[in-house]
């Protein structure tokens, strides 16, 4: 066998044995595998040595102590590591010397997702930590055309952040609500002759920053660049024609600091104010301006936007204002997630996707709709600490700090996804009662009555092989002869010893219910439930015996829909 493989089966392996305190599940490692390379079903050829090793692994790994399994993970794969998700002590704020005033910056192109909700999360606990004030200022001036402000997010950012229990202030502020501030201190900088009227087109402007040369409008008089504002405001300009600049050295070492642009025109229609305002200023003077007026002590914000800080304290210094204290934060990145705002929005507006909880977003909206609670989000998200570095979590890190929550409340049923009917001779009637749910015998069980003719998934109907001993979850034994599947034993005894592989199953009987299941991946997996399922109340989380987690989602006259949440 292919040495990559083997090690792969070995990392599942031990990775499922110290979540189930140091015994795995041959199954479930067949179907994380086949998940993950869906290809290997197709190894008609190799697919008995697959099972045999996996079989050869799960009796090697379980028979190692927990410790030494834990160990062994750590140094073949740690980011697996998932049993003990230790929380990083969060370092304290410095220079503390009034009450603590931090805020909230959501840019309203769409809600909130899992990538962005840290900073959030990370301002809410200084807060409530040092007993202080957090304010949300939604950052809606109008900027790049690829970031178009969508009236939907407004409410969807408050939504996601009430639903993450972060408390800010009542009185919410909209910067689209201010801007006849930010052009009453654009004036006193021009008055100050730190800031001009610029005609430069972009070329112009970023030929000369390139070769550190001034604009031929940068020694305009302060009554002509008082003038040429008045005309800007009056619209007697078009969008790039006329910029507001700070005058700072054509000599710094970055040239984007070189003179940056502090306003510009656009005449897009705004969501709020529609087109009451032509003028907006980008986000480091607008912040510059509420960060003093706000009475804010400490911004915390991502490692990205270190030059628009530097710019903030640049304008500071110059209205001879008191410097907040600036905490930098590096980027989460999720293994296997491309979290995009701009995407999504994109999708979402051209109906692809079919909302903002479409569960490809990874919004708040779609982790909620799918049953991520928001404990398990925090829990995750402060795992990661607060560093300058950069910081990759795989996705299922976040699914594992779930799975402690829904886990215990998850009743087992069965959900058998693309099913296929298959006879098994010879089989007995039987009556099987299974507990809904394995650790609470007092919830009750599930009752089935059991002819020949069974449903099972057409994963595990590839996977039988002839002569191969096969067994229906806590029902009975198979094999295939030919093209005939005869019936063997029903104890799990005569399974346990030479057996391939245990299967979730349904009886052929009328009374099963049709089911849909949305998966994280946007695409539908269709089967058969049992007819306890009917019974079930909207937004109920269960667990598909083989399948995952899922979620009622609504009933229709025909079928249950569900959405995936995870494994």
């Amino acid at each position: 066998m292919d040495k990559n493989l083997e090690d792969l089966i070995l990392k599942y392996v031990l990775q499922n044995a110290i979540r189930y305190k140091g015994k795995a599940n041959q199954n479930v490692i067949i179907g994380k595998l086949f998940s993950a390379k869906p290809e290997l079903k197709k190894d008609k050829k190799n697919l008995s040595k697959i099972f045999e090793q996996i079989k050869s692994i799960v009796k090697k790994v379980n028979s190692m102590k927990l410790e030494d399994q834990e160990n062994l993970l750590k140094k073949l794969a740690p980011e697996l590591l998932e049993r003990k998700i230790e929380k990083k002590e969060l370092p304290e704020l410095k220079n503390i010397k009034d009450k603590v005033v931090m805020r909230l910056a959501p840019y309203p192109s769409g809600p909130l997702h899992i990538g962005n909700a840290k900073p959030f999360l990370l301002n809410d606990y200084y807060v409530k930590k040092y007993k202080g004030n957090l304010l949300l200022v939604i950052d809606d001036t109008i900027g790049s055309e690829e970031k178009m402000i969508v009236k939907d997010a407004y409410n969807l950012i408050i939504d996601g952040l009430n639903w993450l229990n972060i408390k800010f202030d009542k009185k919410i502020y909209y910067k689209s609500d201010r801007l006849d501030i930010y052009y009453k201190y654009a004036e006193i900088l021009i008055k100050k002759n730190k800031a001009y009227v610029c005609f430069c087109n972009t070329e112009e402007l970023r030929e000369n920053r390139f070769n550190k040369k001034e604009c031929k409008h940068r020694n305009n008089s302060v009554e002509n660049n008082l003038s040429f504002w008045k005309d800007i405001l009056a619209n007697k300009y078009k969008e790039g024609q006329a910029t507001l600049r700070i005058k700072t050295s054509m000599q710094h070492k970055n040239p984007a600091f070189r003179d940056r642009v502090l306003f510009r025109i656009s005449n897009r229609s705004h969501p709020r104010v529609k087109n009451k305002y032509s003028v907006w200023p980008l986000l480091e003077f607008s912040w510059a301006v509420d960060d003093h007026l706000l009475n804010i002590t400490h911004i915390l914000r991502g490692k990205d936007l270190m030059i628009e800080s530097e710019m903030e304290k640049y304008i500071w210094n110059i209205l001879n204002w008191k410097h907040p204290e600036i905490i930098y934060t590096g980027l989460l990145k999720i293994e296997s997630l491309k979290l995009s705002k701009s995407k999504s929005q994109k999708e979402v507006l051209s109906k692809k996707y079919i909302g903002w909880d479409d569960p490809r977003t990874f919004s708040l909206q779609s982790l909620k709709r799918r049953n991520f609670k928001a404990d398990a989000i925090r829990n995750f998200l402060f795992s990661t600490g607060l560093t300058l570095n950069d910081v990759t979590v795989p996705i299922e890190t976040l699914y594992n700090e779930n799975r402690k929550i829904i886990e215990p409340i998850a009743n087992r049923y069965f959900f058998i996804n693309d099913p296929v009917k298959i006879k098994i001779e010879n089989s007995p009637n039987l009556n099987v009662e299974i507990n809904l749910h394995p650790d609470f015998p007092e919830r009750g069980t599930r009752k089935f009555k059991t002819k020949n003719e069974f449903y099972i998934s057409s994963r595990d109907y590839k996977l039988i092989e002839e002569n191969n001993l096969y067994r229906l979850m806590e029902c009975l034994n198979f094999a295939k002869k030919g093209n005939k599947f005869i019936f063997h034993s029903k104890e799990y005894e005569k399974f346990k010893a030479d057996g391939k592989m245990i299967m979730h199953w349904l009886p052929v009987e009328k009374d099963l219910v049709n089911v849909e299941v949305l998966m994280e991946d946007g695409t539908l997996a269709k089967g058969l439930g049992e007819s306890l399922m009917k019974n079930l109340k909207f937004n109920t989380v269960i667990q598909g015996e083989r399948f995952g987690f899922i979620k009622l989602d609504k009933k229709e006259k025909d079928k249950l829909v569900f959405w995936f949440t995870h494994k």
